[in-house]
């Protein structure tokens, strides 16, 4: 799709949303990146509503978090200054929080943004601009990583950056139409949740528990069920730099995430059906992969570095999310598992 014409009526349609950015926050380690992750926000080119961080079953966090940004001060602080901190109000783990942030929110759209990322400075207003299409119900954007170490490992394919939760190589550049969003950079119309529902938990992440996903993926595709001509997007303009710590630079982490995955999209089959929750991923497995493989093979020939550890690196990834997801499957069939989206309420601007 490409992007809106340069005229005065789409730019005061694009500048008309008001955004809610909801931030979920979960332990005091990352401290610091909660409070540079309120920053970006409060630096916007085009300012929020108001951020709202939401603090998952742990109290001490939401205290401190609480005496940081005392409540009502900083309405007097300009545009975009107001920071609200809630505790999740649903079970343990992030879809219950990002329900909770979203019921509490005021604005016409809500955005979600990782813990311990940063937004660039024009990430709401390249948001914004795809909402001037009213056809448009989700903005999703790109998401860069900021290794520990200060570079990539050599065995690490871009391929498979999803595993540290960014944007992964064979997405396509641009503003273009998506299956789904990736939820750690996204937005949704309000409007999205009353069709839809909420974000179903037990398919998500538990704070450190196995690092699970796919709660972003059921819910758009839940969402285009419910508006068939609903139009979700990613524009590539929209960044945030998502910190990558030092253990998950390891290949013991790609291997278990990879695992997790697996099971993830069990779930998500099981909810919205495989034909529907793996039809990107069969793209992502015949066309994508295999080429990079051929890319590190040829690397390796060259005596590239790290071109053996990649490939090598994408075939045990394959394995090892098509292990989980075998798994998981036989799992959800004698379990019997099944999700309901969760309602979310219509907040205040309701």
């Amino acid at each position: 799709m490409s992007a809106p014409a340069d005229s005065a009526a789409s730019t005061d349609s694009a500048a008309s949303p008001a955004f809610s950015v909801v931030i979920c926050a979960y332990t005091e380690d990352r401290w610091e990146d909660i409070l540079a992750a309120v920053s970006s926000v409060r630096a916007q080119s085009r300012p929020a509503l108001e951020t709202l961080l939401v603090v998952d079953h742990n109290e001490a966090l939401r205290e401190r978090l609480l005496k940081e940004y005392a409540q009502g001060e900083d309405r007097e602080q300009g545009a975009g200054r107001e920071v609200r901190v809630l505790a999740n109000a649903g079970p343990r783990g992030l879809s219950a929080g990002r329900n909770t942030g979203i019921a509490a929110s005021r604005g016409e759209v809500v955005a979600f943004l990782d813990d311990d990322a940063v937004a660039e400075r024009d990430w709401l207003r390249h948001f914004a601009e795809g909402y001037a299409d009213p056809a448009v119900v989700a903005v999703g954007g790109r998401t860069v990583p900021v290794w520990a170490s200060g570079r990539r490992p050599d065995w690490f394919p871009e391929e498979f950056d999803w595993v540290v939760g960014c944007t992964y190589r064979g997405l396509p550049p641009g503003r273009v139409r998506v299956r789904n969003v990736l939820g750690g950079n996204a937005s949704f119309r309000r409007e999205a949740f009353t069709a839809a529902g909420g974000f179903a938990t037990g398919i998500g992440r538990d704070g450190d528990r196995r690092p699970l996903g796919g709660e972003e993926t059921e819910l758009c595709i839940r969402l285009s069920r419910a508006r068939p001509g609903a139009v979700l997007l990613i524009d590539d303009r929209a960044v945030i730099h998502h910190r990558v710590p030092g253990p998950r630079e390891h290949f013991a982490y790609f291997r278990t995430r990879t695992y997790a995955e697996g099971l993830s999209k069990a779930l998500v089959a099981r909810s919205v059906g495989a034909q529907k929750g793996l039809e990107s991923e069969r793209r992502y497995a015949t066309r994508v992969l295999p080429a990079g493989v051929v890319r590190g093979l040829r690397d390796a020939v060259l005596a590239r570095p790290g071109g053996a550890g990649r490939a090598g690196a994408i075939v045990a990834g394959v394995l090892s999310a098509v292990g989980g997801y075998v798994l998981g499957s036989v799992r959800a069939r004698r379990s019997g598992v099944a999700f309901s989206p969760a309602p979310v309420g219509e907040g205040a601007h309701g």
